[in-house]
């Protein structure tokens, strides 16, 4: 039995390894759709018979319950039962059990046309690692698209993707897609939903596989239920993935903003209360910067503690700048620059202190000595923040040996 890693997939002996002559496998995911699952596999056959390639089509069943397996090898395909639930799920052990060198995945819905795939396989025969299609310059036909989806949700998810990843992707989501099937095997996939799209995309660019993309027309789909997509719920699952991906804009680019503006305004206001557009800002708008300040070093050092853990567990390409930086930036160091924040805090405090002994401990001006307190407490903060960062970021660096008696 060979088993895709942690998604249940039970494949028996329809499982094989890749044939030396078998160049592709058309491989469809499949939940209850007997309405469609036929004209999708007779269209994908007629394309391989037209085009002389030698290939399969490979159904990925989810744990249909209407038929669907019985039609798909009455209809010349073969079928591998994927026992975890989910899209992700169904298609990573579709692609562990496929035979071909290339595989083409595509919704069995009948929304995307499998009898016309020559676009993706030159480009596949041209050494591209990942050919995605693109709905937007191969065109949606009408219905075949929520406004939601379309105006929304695709450009935005999209956006956010190739800004994020400097992705060459225009579509990040269309379901139609080629790739080699060892170099996407190489890439660790593990999305079991629908953000699996996003995941593919992102690794693949994250790792510098070659990506391009063809028009591909979009159908309005031939069921009679609705689809299995939720569009919050699974909205949200792609744009988590993509900011859990994607450290420097979840931690770093937002705590280098607020730490820097946090700091502006507070120093600012260090001299006195300032006035803007005829409105004054005090100790309260000081206290809000501190706190700015605060919460932009923490995501910073949240920053640091992704990257590692990401170069460590080897879910990113190493960053040499980033390691040459870190090497640099040693624990003592750490340790030293913290010390000096948290020495002039307590050295502000002091000076505070002064003010009120001067008062003999009495009642003080808060607009006077909040300008001394703030600062104060946000360095001794941000000193404690760097010192046990740096302390973390040392246990993250640290590679246990392995014991030879475990062995």
């Amino acid at each position: 039995m060979l088993s895709g890693p942690g998604n249940g997939v039970n494949i028996a002996s329809a499982a094989g390894p890749v044939g030396p002559n078998l160049e592709l496998t058309i491989l469809m995911p499949c939940l209850n759709e007997a309405e469609t699952l036929a004209i999708c596999i007779d269209k994908a056959q007629a394309y391989l018979a037209r085009s002389g390639i030698a290939g399969e089509v490979l159904i990925a069943d989810n744990g249909s319950t209407d038929g669907s397996q019985q039609i798909a090898r009455d209809h010349g395909a073969r079928v591998v039962d994927i026992a975890a639930r989910g899209y992700g799920s169904a298609l990573i052990g579709g692609i562990h059990a496929a035979r071909g060198r290339f595989v083409i995945m595509g919704d069995s819905d009948d929304s995307y046309d499998f009898s016309d795939l020559d676009q993706f396989v030159a480009k596949l025969r041209d050494g591209y690692e990942l050919v995605m299609g693109n709905r937007f310059k191969g065109g949606i036909k009408p219905g075949a698209m929520p406004a939601l989806h379309r105006y929304l949700g695709n450009p935005v998810l999209t956006m956010v993707g190739r800004v994020f990843f400097r992705s060459p992707c225009g579509d990040f989501h269309c379901g139609l897609r080629g790739f080699d099937r060892a170099a996407m095997l190489s890439l660790g996939l593990s999305a079991p939903g629908m953000e699996f799209a996003s995941e593919m995309v992102v690794k693949a660019t994250i790792q510098r596989r070659r990506i391009t993309e063809v028009p591909t027309t979009l159908s309005p789909d031939g069921r009679s239920r609705p689809p299995h997509l939720r569009s919050w719920r699974d909205g949200w699952r792609h744009l988590r993935f993509l900011l859990i991906f994607s450290p420097r804009w979840l931690f770093l680019y937002p705590g280098m903003a607020f730490a820097a503006l946090g700091a502006l305004v507070m120093v600012g206001l260090m001299s006195g209360e300032k006035f803007f557009a005829g409105i004054g800002f005090g100790i309260h708008t000081m206290l809000y910067a501190g706190m700015a300040v605060v919460l932009g070093v923490q995501a910073i050092l949240f920053w640091v503690f992704a990257k590692i853990y990401g170069a460590r567990e080897r879910i990113v390409p190493p960053d040499p700048g980033f390691s040459a930086v870190l090497a640099r930036t040693t624990l003592e160091r750490g340790l030293i620059f913290g010390g000096l924040m948290l020495i002039a805090g307590i050295l502000l405090g002091i000076y505070a202190l002064g003010e009120w002994q001067s008062a003999r401990f009495g009642s003080l001006d808060p607009t006077r000595t909040m300008r001394l307190v703030i600062p104060s407490a946000v360095l001794v903060l941000t000193a404690m923040q760097v010192v046990y960062g740096a302390f973390f970021a040392a246990l993250l660096g640290i590679r246990g040996t392995p014991d030879p008696a475990a062995n």
